[in-house]
C-alpha cells in the first residue's frame, strides 16, 4: 500500500474522531502528492492539490523542504499547474516561515529574471526568519553589486516587515466565559494524561477542559451567539494558568477562541485572550506572550479593608472578597487598548495598561513574541551592513535606573547578560535582553519545541549556550506504544541539534529518565548563570531559573536570548534555630505560610523573585526551597550562599557532570566538559577571593522583606488541598498550610509518593534509615498503605548503591524498576507495599500513572491540584496532601497521619536537615 493510502486509512480514523486530515510533516507523503497533482489525469489530484496548499506545516520540516522546492518550480515555470499560478506560489512561499522557503526566495530574487526577482524580493521583505546562512547570500550579493539584494536590506533596516503590519485594533469587544472558580491550573487547558498529543494540535484541542463535552459545547454556543466578538476565558476569585507554563494550554484556549495565524496551515491560531481575577500566573503570561495574546488581572474581586486599614476576614480567619464588577459569562466588555481601559458599555471597570505596554503590544501587532525578536535581529544586522544606526521602530528597552540604589542579585545578574542595553546600571522594571547560559527541554513539551524550532526555522542550537539537556523524565513511568512512538524521535531531533539528551539515538548509553529539574541544578555551575526550562519547577538553586513554553525554550535554543522585564525582588532571611525533629521540607512550607500571615493574606511572592538567603545549604538540599517557589506563585528564585558552600554544591555538580561524561552523553563540541571547565574555573575563583560568590548590595530595594522565625516551626507542616471548603475558591491552592497536629493522627492515608523534583540524595538516605529504625522498633516494617518512591535521577540511584543505602530500599520492597524491561502498561492499583520505580516524575506529573480515584495521597512532591495526582471518586473527593519525606513514610506505614509521638520516635537519631541561618553577611 501507498503512503498516501496509508494518509487515506488515517484520515477515515480521525474522521471517526471529529478530526480532519492530520498537517503533512513528511517529505516521501509530500512527494507521491506533488507527484499526483502532476497527474492531471490522477483520481486523487484534487484532494492532493488541497492537502498541498492547506495542510503542509511550514518551516523546516521534512515537507516544506518539498513544498518550497516545487513552489520554485512553478514560479521559474519549470512546472505548469493551472490552480497554482507564479503569483499565488509566492504567496504561499510567504506564509512558510522561513528555512526552505527563505532559501527558494532568495534564489530568486537573486536570480536572472529580472521580474521575478523583485517578486521574490518583495516577499522576503515580509518575511523576518532567516538565518546566518541566510544573511550571509544577502550580504555577498550586496557586496557583488545587487540591486535587488540592496532594495531588501534597506527595507530591513526599516523594519517594514513590522511597520507596515495592521495596527492593532483600538476597540476589542470580548464575551466572557467562566471556565472555573478558584485557581485555574494548566492541567484544565491541556491536561497531563494528554501530553503524547500535543504536537498534533486538532487533536490536542479535544481535552480542552479536561474533556468536559458540556462546558466545550457552552464555548462554541458563546462564539456562534456572539461572532464578531472574542471569547476571553476567566478565571474567576483566583489566578489563571497556575502549575506550569503549558505552551499547549494557551494553544488550546487559541485553537478555541482565537485567530488563525494563515489560512495555509492549520490549526496554529494566536491572539487568545485569557484572564483572572487574580491576573495570570509569571510563567503563563509568557506564553500568552508568545501568542500575541492578551493576559488581563482583573481584580473584580477585592480584599475588604477596616478603618486601619487591615483586611477584614471572617471566622476562619480569610479575607472576605467583595465584588467590584461582574464578569460572569456571557457578559460583553470592550478593551480599549488606546485607552488601556477595560469598559462594560460606557462604563469604566478597570484600568489594564500592564497588558499592554509597549513590548507586549509589539508582540500583538507582530502575531506573537518570535517574530519580535528574529525582527530586531534583523534589523540590527541590515544597518550593521550598510553602516546606518538602527531606525527607532520598536519600542525602546525599558531602563530604569535609580541613582544611588544598590542592586538585587537579579539585578546583577541581568546586568551582567544584558544586551542591547545603553551600558546604564538597570534595577527592576527595565525590560531587558539577556543572554542565556542554560536551556532545558522536558518530554511533554519538547515535541512542541521541537516543532516550534522547526517553525521558526532553526537548524542547531545557539553558540552562546553554554549547555541544554533533552529530558525522559515526563514519560519515565510507562515505556507505552506512545513514548516509543514520541520520544526516540524527539531525542534524535534535539541530540542532532546540539542538547545533551537523555536517550542517545544512537544506542552507545542506556537510556536515562533523570528528572529535568535536577540535571539543570547540576549542570548549572555558574551563580550568575540565567536559565531557560520549559517546565515551571526550572528553579535553580544556583544562577537565577525560570520556567517557560515550549516556544520561548526554543527561542533561547535557537538565539541564545531571551527577553523580560527584571523582576522585583522579596528578600527572604531567617533567625531562629531549627528543632532536630524537623525537615528543610518544613522550612519551605513555614515559609509561604509565615509570609501570608506578616502581610494579612497577601501573596508578596507573586510575581517576583524570591532572594532566599539560605547561607549554608548546599545545591541538592537549597533546590527544595527553590522547587516550591513555583507554588508560592513567584517568577523565579535566586539562593544566596556562603563561599565555601557554593563551593561544595560546585563540586558536587562538577562530580556529577563528569559521571555523564564518562556514561558517553558528551557531544561532538564537548559541552558537558565545558561546564566542568567552568565549574573548575569558578571554583578557584571563590577559593582564591577573586570574584566571590553573588551577593546583593546591602542598600539594594525589595518589594518586600519577610524574616522566618524557625523557633514558631515545631511540628512537621503539611499543604492541604482543603477539597471541602464551602468556598470553591479556596481549594487545590498552595496556601493552605497545616501543621500535623491539625490532623490529630487520624486521618486516613491510602498511598504515599517519596520523589520527583522535590527530593534529592538525602530525602533517599532518610527513607532507609527510617525503615531501620521501625524495624528496630516494631521488629518488622509493615506498610499499611502503599508507598511509591522514585528518585529524581540514576546519578542519585548510583550513589545509593555505592553508600549501601540502595540495598536497605530493596530489602523492604515488593517492586524494583528494571530498566531493562520497564513498564508497558500504567499501574492501576497498588498493593501495600514499598515500590521502587524508575527515575523521573511519577505521579507527580499525573500523566501516566496515577493514585486510585478517591484516594488521600501523602506526597512529596509539588501538585495538589484536582486531578493531577489522583482524580475523584463516585464517593469520594481525592486528595493530594504534601509533606516532607518522613510524614510521608511515616503514614503509609501507619496508614494514617501520626502524631508528634511517633513522628519524633520515627526520625530519632536521623540527622533530617543542617540548615542553620547564616552567621556572616550576605551581602556586598
Amino acid at each position: 500500500m501507498s503512503i498516501y493510502k496509508d494518509y487515506l486509512k488515517e484520515i477515515e480514523e480521525r474522521k471517526s474522531q471529529g478530526l480532519h486530515p492530520k498537517p503533512i510533516d513528511g517529505a516521501e507523503l509530500l512527494s507521491q502528492i506533488i507527484e499526483q497533482i502532476k497527474d492531471v489525469d490522477n483520481e486523487y489530484r484534487e484532494d492532493s492539490l488541497n492537502f498541498f496548499i492547506y495542510n503542509v506545516l511550514p518551516g523546516t520540516t521534512s515537507a516544506a523542504g518539498v513544498k518550497a522546492k516545487f513552489l520554485k518550480e512553478i514560479v521559474l515555470g519549470e512546472s505548469i499547474v493551472k490552480e497554482i499560478t507564479p503569483a499565488f506560489a509566492l504567496e504561499q512561499l510567504s506564509h512558510m516561515k522561513g528555512g526552505p522557503s527563505i532559501k527558494v526566495l532568495l534564489d530568486i530574487a537573486l536570480g536572472s529574471d529580472e521580474t521575478l526577482a523583485k517578486q521574490a524580493a518583495e516577499v522576503l521583505k515580509t518575511q523576518v526568519f532567516l538565518y546566518e546562512a541566510d544573511t550571509s547570500r544577502l550580504e555577498e550579493a550586496l557586496k557583488n553589486g545587487s540591486a535587488i539584494a540592496k532594495d531588501i536590506i534597506e527595507s530591513y533596516a526599516k523594519a517594514e516587515f513590522f511597520t507596515k503590519l495592521p495596527e492593532i485594533e483600538e476597540e476589542i469587544e470580548v464575551v466572557t466565559y467562566i471556565a472555573g472558580v478558584g485557581d485555574i491550573s494548566t492541567d484544565l487547558l491541556s491536561p497531563g494524561g494528554d501530553a503524547h498529543s500535543r504536537s498534533d494540535r486538532e487533536l490536542h484541542g479535544q481535552c480542552m477542559f479536561e474533556h468536559n463535552k458540556d462546558m466545550q459545547k457552552e464555548l462554541l454556543a458563546l462564539k456562534k451567539q456572539h461572532p464578531d466578538k472574542r471569547v476571553m476565558l476567566i478565571a474567576e476569585k483566583g489566578t489563571m494558568g497556575v502549575g506550569s507554563s503549558r505552551m499547549s494550554g494557551v494553544n488550546n484556549v487559541a485553537l478555541w477562541t482565537g485567530v488563525p495565524f494563515s489560512k495555509y496551515v492549520p490549526f496554529i491560531n494566536f491572539a487568545p485572550v485569557i484572564a483572572g481575577t487574580n491576573g495570570i500566573a509569571p510563567i503563563f503570561l509568557t506564553t500568552v506572550g508568545v501568542t500575541g495574546g492578551i493576559g488581563l488581572d482583573l481584580k473584580n474581586w477585592v480584599k475588604q479593608k477596616d478603618a486601619e486599614g487591615n483586611t477584614i476576614v471572617d471566622a476562619d480567619g480569610e479575607p472576605i472578597l467583595k465584588q467590584m464588577y461582574s464578569v460572569a459569562t456571557g457578559t460583553v466588555l470592550t478593551i480599549n487598548t488606546k485607552e488601556k481601559k477595560l469598559y462594560h458599555g460606557k462604563v469604566e471597570l478597570k484600568d489594564v495598561s500592564a497588558a499592554f505596554t509597549p513590548q507586549k503590544m509589539e508582540f500583538m501587532k507582530a502575531g506573537g513574541s518570535y517574530a519580535v525578536v528574529f525582527g530586531k535581529k534583523l534589523q540590527t544586522f541590515a544597518s550593521k551592513i550598510l553602516g546606518v544606526d538602527v531606525v527607532p521602530v520598536y519600542a525602546p528597552s525599558k531602563e530604569i535606573t535609580i541613582e544611588g540604589q544598590g542592586l538585587t542579585a537579579v539585578e546583577k545578574i541581568f546586568n551582567r547578560n544584558a544586551v542591547g542595553t545603553s551600558g546604564a546600571t538597570l534595577h527592576a522594571g527595565s525590560y531587558v535582553r539577556a543572554e542565556v547560559n542554560i536551556v532545558g527541554s522536558q518530554d511533554t513539551t519538547g515535541l512542541m519545541t521541537s516543532q516550534e524550532l522547526e517553525m521558526m526555522a532553526a537548524t542547531v542550537i545557539s553558540p552562546i549556550v553554554d549547555g541544554a539537556y533533552q529530558s525522559g523524565c515526563h514519560t519515565a513511568s510507562v515505556w507505552d506504544d506512545k513514548s516509543k512512538a514520541n520520544i526516540p524521535r524527539l531525542m534524535s531531533f534535539m541530540n542532532d541539534f546540539g542538547l545533551i539528551t537523555g536517550r542517545d539515538p544512537k544506542g552507545k548509553y542506556f537510556p536515562m529518565t533523570d528528572v529535568i529539574h535536577k540535571v539543570l541544578n547540576d549542570i548549572t555551575v555558574g551563580d550568575w548563570d540565567i536559565i531557560i526550562g520549559g517546565d515551571s519547577h526550572t528553579r535553580m538553586s544556583k544562577g537565577v531559573a525560570f520556567g517557560a513554553d515550549s516556544g520561548t525554550v526554543a527561542l533561547a535554543l535557537a538565539t541564545g536570548e531571551a527577553s523580560m522585564p527584571i523582576p522585583e525582588s522579596v528578600k527572604v532571611t531567617f533567625k531562629g534555630q531549627m528543632k532536630s525533629y524537623m525537615d528543610f521540607r518544613d522550612v519551605v512550607h513555614a515559609t509561604q505560610s509565615q509570609m501570608l500571615k506578616q502581610f494579612g493574606g497577601e501573596n508578596v511572592f507573586q510575581g517576583r523573585v524570591i532572594e532566599v538567603h539560605i547561607g549554608t545549604l548546599t545545591a541538592d538540599e537549597a533546590f527544595t526551597f527553590t522547587d516550591w517557589t513555583a507554588e508560592m506563585k513567584a517568577k523565579a528564585s535566586i539562593c544566596i550562599s556562603e563561599d565555601d558552600t557554593l563551593v561544595e554544591s560546585l563540586e558536587i555538580a562538577k562530580g556529577r557532570i563528569q559521571i555523564m561524561i564518562e556514561k558517553g552523553m558528551d557531544n561532538a563540541k564537548g559541552v558537558l566538559q565545558g561546564l566542568v571547565d567552568k565549574a573548575e574555573t569558578r571554583i578557584t575563583e571563590l577559593k582564591t577571593g577573586i570574584r566571590p560568590s553573588l551577593r546583593p548590595d546591602a542598600n539594594a530595594k525589595y518589594h518586600a522583606e519577610v524574616v522566618i522565625d524557625l523557633d514558631e516551626i515545631a511540628e512537621p507542616m503539611i499543604a492541604d488541598p482543603d477539597v471541602n471548603n464551602d468556598d470553591v475558591s479556596k481549594r487545590y491552592t498552595h496556601d493552605n498550610i497545616r501543621p500535623l497536629s491539625y490532623y490529630g493522627g487520624t486521618k486516613k492515608v491510602d498511598l504515599g509518593f517519596v520523589g520527583s523534583c522535590m527530593v534529592h540524595k538525602g530525602d533517599m538516605k532518610i527513607l532507609a534509615q527510617m525503615l531501620k529504625n521501625v524495624e528496630a522498633q516494631y521488629g518488622k516494617v509493615e506498610f499499611k498503605a502503599p508507598l511509591v518512591v522514585a528518585p529524581p535521577t540514576y546519578n542519585i540511584v548510583d550513589e545509593l548503591k555505592a553508600e549501601g543505602d540502595w540495598d536497605v530500599l530493596v530489602k523492604y520492597s515488593g517492586f524494583e524498576f528494571d530498566d531493562n524491561a520497564p513498564k508497558g502498561v500504567a499501574r492501576t492499583g497498588y498493593e501495600n507495599m514499598l515500590y521502587l520505580e524508575r527515575p523521573g516524575c511519577n505521579l507527580c506529573m499525573g500523566n501516566q500513572e496515577k493514585a486510585e480515584p478517591g484516594d488521600t495521597v501523602m506526597a512529596t512532591s509539588t501538585r495538589l491540584f484536582q486531578g493531577r495526582v489522583v482524580k475523584d471518586s463516585g464517593e469520594k473527593k481525592g486528595e493530594s496532601l504534601l509533606s516532607s519525606t518522613p510524614v510521608v513514610v511515616l503514614s503509609t506505614i501507619l496508614g494514617r497521619t501520626p502524631t508528634m509521638a511517633e513522628y519524633e520516635a520515627a526520625v530519632d537519631g536521623i540527622v533530617l536537615t543542617k540548615f542553620k541561618p547564616s552567621t556572616k553577611q550576605l551581602v556586598r
